[in-house]
């Protein structure tokens, strides 16, 4: 019998994932693709007959964004590790900070890397780099996943133009200058507690995580890496290129499509005695290479290239047999292929749940009501949050609670930027099950479902958490209006 009440489908999802992946401890891709089947046949939101239908159609979607960035990623990950790319740039982060600090290195790439590229992406480029640091080190694993999963994260929901916080600042009619500066005054110290000390708090108190196979590559050959000579390892430069690759290219699609938004909307920018910069006057220039900056900079065609890179520095330093060499990138494909598809049956079971009514359901249900300043701060947050935890995807609950709060903004008593900063802090919390990035996480980490809500679902509601206690008391002594 079809149930319209979108809460008691969400509970009856809920149950039916810890059931299937915790209990009877199911493959991942089966339990999620037999979990979206119980609750499209729970809800009245999508007809009985039409429910596989819908499961593809969400598994189609979460693989379009996804597919080919994992299987690059794959790729990547196979030939940064089995180069020794990987490791030389660790052993260069190391002669800077020190081993003991080395994950601050971690920390401070993942965290500039994310404000061009998608959190996702900086995710794929980082972890061989913590895996081969735990590798050379031979601990502190959760650490090294917290700074870089804590760093991308941040930055992905605070600083434009990254697509949540564009969107949100869009929405809310808040300057982006603004908001980039305001985001990174919240994301660094978010980061610092969420990624450094949560990090060395859990990373004391789990196991010693093993460098499991993922990716195409296994402990033993990570470990072996780390022992040879620097003069067996590529160079710095050769290293770095992948990642150089994937950076440049999205952020000159980012920074492309930013300086064209600035030049049709008209700004214009005071430089003193030197007179007025007015960007409308580029406006025609910026236009017509934006079809140039959008294929090299979109993520299919970025991570490809950096997949190349990869794998040719790979055949260069091994020197393998070109059969040899096609085979080990043929396993690592089937490693990536295995991800994309968990990635996706959890975008699948995260799309139902949204099918389902849950987040108009939330909304009508939480009352914006309560005052006109930092009230209107914690309803937009509770907002963002149970959006976020009923239905998945980060972006969808802060763009949504945006288009809510947009009317509260003209009769705000505190700055506009509070509002944008909170919702992207409520759209961050407790990635689980039905978040295609916690199975991403997962299985590019090489962790256990118990490990990843150890480490990653308890790091972005820490994030979450965090952000929403600076953000409100911030706003309470500097309202800004």
């Amino acid at each position: 019998m079809a149930i319209g009440n979108p809460l008691i489908v969400f509970a009856i999802g809920l149950i039916a994932v810890i059931a299937l992946l915790v209990w009877l401890k199911l493959p991942a891709f089966l339990g999620l693709v037999i979990a979206s089947l119980i609750v499209g046949a729970a809800t009245a939101a999508v007809p009985l007959g039409e429910v596989p239908a819908e499961i593809a159609s969400g598994f189609g979607e979460t693989m379009t964004g996804v597919g080919i960035p994992i299987l690059m990623a794959a790729l990547i990950g196979k030939g940064m590790m089995e180069s020794g790319a990987a490791e030389r740039i660790v052993r260069s982060f190391q002669s800077v900070t020190g081993e003991e600090r080395s994950y601050l290195a971690l920390w401070g790439s993942s965290s500039a890397l994310s404000i061009p590229v998608f959190f996702d992406n900086v995710f794929y480029l980082m972890a061989p780099l913590a895996r081969s640091m735990r590798a050379r080190t031979g601990r502190d694993y959760a650490l090294f996943l917290c700074v870089v999963g804590a760093g991308a994260s941040t930055t992905h929901v605070f600083v434009p133009p990254t697509p949540g916080p564009l969107a949100i600042a869009l929405e809310l009619g808040v300057d982006l200058g603004t908001t980039m500066i305001a985001g990174v005054l919240v994301a660094i110290p978010t980061t610092v507690v969420a990624g450094i000390l949560y990090g060395r708090w859990i990373n004391d108190r789990l196991d010693d995580i093993p460098l499991r196979e993922t990716m195409g590559s296994n402990a033993r050959e990570v470990e072996e890496l780390a022992e040879l000579p620097d003069s067996e390892l590529p160079g710095l430069f050769e290293a770095t290129l992948p990642i150089l690759l994937a950076v440049v290219l999205v952020a000159l699609s980012t920074t492309a499509n930013y300086l064209f938004e600035m030049a049709s909307t008209g700004v214009s920018v005071p430089l003193g005695p030197l007179g007025t910069l007015n960007f409308a006057a580029f406006e025609g220039p910026l236009e017509a290479v934006q079809p140039a900056t959008a294929f090299l900079g979109d993520p299919n065609f970025a991570l490809t290239a950096a997949a190349l890179a990869a794998a040719l520095t790979y055949l260069r330093v091994r020197q393998l047999d070109r059969d040899i060499w096609t085979d080990e990138l043929v396993e690592a494909l089937k490693s990536g292929a295995h991800i994309a598809a968990i990635t996706s049956a959890g975008g699948a079971f995260g799309g139902l749940l949204a099918t389902s009514g849950i987040g108009d359901y939330i909304t009508d249900l939480v009352s914006v009501g309560g005052g006109n300043g930092v009230m209107v701060l914690v309803s937009a947050w509770v907002i963002a949050a149970a959006i976020r935890i009923a239905q998945g995807s980060a972006t969808v609950a802060m763009i949504t609670t945006a288009g809510i709060m947009a009317p509260q903004v003209p009769e705000l008593a505190v700055h506009p930027v509070y509002l944008a900063l909170i919702i992207g802090a409520g759209g961050n919390i407790c990635s689980w099950f039905n978040d295609s990035g916690f199975w991403l996480v997962k299985e590019i980490g090489g962790l256990t479902q118990t490990e990843t809500l150890k480490i990653w679902t308890a790091l972005t509601t820490i994030v979450s958490v965090t952000a929403f206690v600076m953000i409100v008391s911030v706003a309470s002594v500097l309202p800004l209006a």
